[in-house]
């Protein structure tokens, strides 16, 4: 099993309500167990079109037996059933799952890079993190 930390995050309709769904799918993909929840916090959108919602923003930790692509398919899949819509870059949302570290691995592909590229300058994603360790 792997310890891992994915980044959660909605500012579309009802974004408590979103980032349950996500936490309880989650929860029920195979070999895969939510260990910990961060709270949730509420920050402004960082790039993107202008008039954009507030985002709120967690961290869950996991333990997970799948493999790193196969946990990223699955989030995308989740995305997908949440309702989220592929429109512009850093756009608005109703479900945004990131990996932000899986295990000690580092990982450079195409589709993916962890720890995740831009975690340590996102206070959102940094304060749950803590939170969540």
């Amino acid at each position: 099993m792997t310890v891992c930390y994915i980044g959660i995050g909605s500012n579309l309709g009802d974004r408590h309500g979103n980032i349950q769904s996500a936490v309880k799918e989650i929860g029920r993909l195979e070999n895969t167990r939510v260990i910990k929840k961060s709270s949730v916090i509420e920050s402004a959108p960082e790039g993107g079109p202008a008039g954009q919602g507030n985002y709120l923003n967690g961290v869950i930790k996991i333990e997970t037996g799948l493999p790193v692509f196969s946990l990223l398919r699955r989030l995308k899949s989740i995305e997908k059933h949440l309702g989220r819509k592929k429109t512009v870059r850093f756009g608005p949302r109703t479900i945004d799952l990131d990996i932000l570290l899986y295990g000690d691995k580092t990982i450079k592909r195409k589709g993916l890079v962890v720890p995740h590229p831009r975690m340590f300058e996102r206070e959102f994603v940094l304060i749950p993190l803590e939170q969540a360790l």
